[in-house]
């Protein structure tokens, strides 16, 4: 006798909704997770975990259940606030913020930005900073992250301008190909139509940025908000001329940096210097 189906609650959260959505309407068409599958291109397994919102959604399945279920969008409106639920309050209102922003200026001290993050680097940051995590709620988070990465392939996409502390590129997370692996990702985007990287070298000495990292955004009314991180919490600030001081501090700190063609050349030397995997003195597999 085949198992009893999780029952759903679809008034917990959208999360829950999307699921119970989602089990619907597969029924409704006579369809079997298996066959599903085998349309949107997931595991069985994997949107067994969705449907019971046991799993956070992964950023592209809920247009490919519109397409399957020709539900004209209706995954895409759930996944919109489905992918939230996840963040603490705070980082939520950054996020609707980061979705209406033009541009996006970040300077980075320690670790290199979410939004251009790889998963085997976001990873890597998650199993450290919480090692009791199982790998299930480290997949969550990290697909989470992953999610907030598809403003940057939207149309139009905001203009995205960092500052990258050297301390971001000599601290390595994930061992040295992953690492390689995240530097390549930086390099690509150091100077194109949309995004600048500029690095900033231990000579610069101390500056006003120093020991957190700061998110200016600049949204689609032209209001300009600030979003400052430390080890564990963020602060949205919004006040005038608070974002202004930041935005001076930052407008400096830029003047100071590397230039994108120099900041390539030194990611590229850091990159070269990052050992291989099978080195005797590489970190372990």
């Amino acid at each position: 006798m085949a198992p009893r189906p999780r029952e759903l609650t679809p008034d917990r959260s959208a999360r829950h909704l999307f699921g119970s959505e989602m089990r619907r309407l597969r029924e409704l068409a006579g369809m079997s997770l298996e066959s599903l599958a085998s349309v949107v291109r997931y595991a069985k397994s994997s949107l067994a975990r969705y449907e019971t919102a046991d799993a956070m959604i992964p950023p592209d399945l809920a247009e490919r259940l519109d397409a399957a279920f020709g539900t004209d969008g209706l995954f895409v409106k759930l996944y919109s606030l489905a992918r939230h639920e996840i963040h603490p309050d705070q980082f939520r209102r950054r996020m609707d913020l980061e979705a209406r922003a033009q541009l996006i200026q970040e300077y980075a001290g320690s670790l290199v930005p979410g939004l251009v993050q790889t998963e085997a680097y976001a990873r890597a940051l998650f199993e450290i900073h919480n090692p009791r995590a199982t790998h299930d709620e480290i997949e969550e988070l990290v697909t989470a992250r992953m999610s907030r990465q598809a403003l940057l392939q939207a149309d139009p996409a905001p203009d995205l301008y960092l500052i990258i502390d050297e301390a971001v590129l000599r601290r390595a997370y994930g061992g040295p190909d992953a690492m390689r692996a995240q530097l390549a990702r930086l390099l690509g985007l150091t100077l194109t139509p949309t995004s600048v990287v500029q690095v900033l070298p231990f000579d610069h000495g101390g500056h006003a940025l120093a020991g957190g990292s700061l998110a200016l955004l600049t949204l689609d009314n032209g209001t300009q908000v600030a979003y400052e991180e430390s080890i564990s919490t963020g602060t949205l600030l919004e006040e005038k001329n608070v974002v202004k001081s930041r935005q001076r501090a930052y407008d400096l700190l830029r003047a100071c940096a590397l230039s994108p063609k120099d900041s390539a050349a030194f990611i590229r030397a850091a990159m070269e210097a990052l050992p291989h995997e099978d080195h005797p003195g590489s970190e372990p597999r």
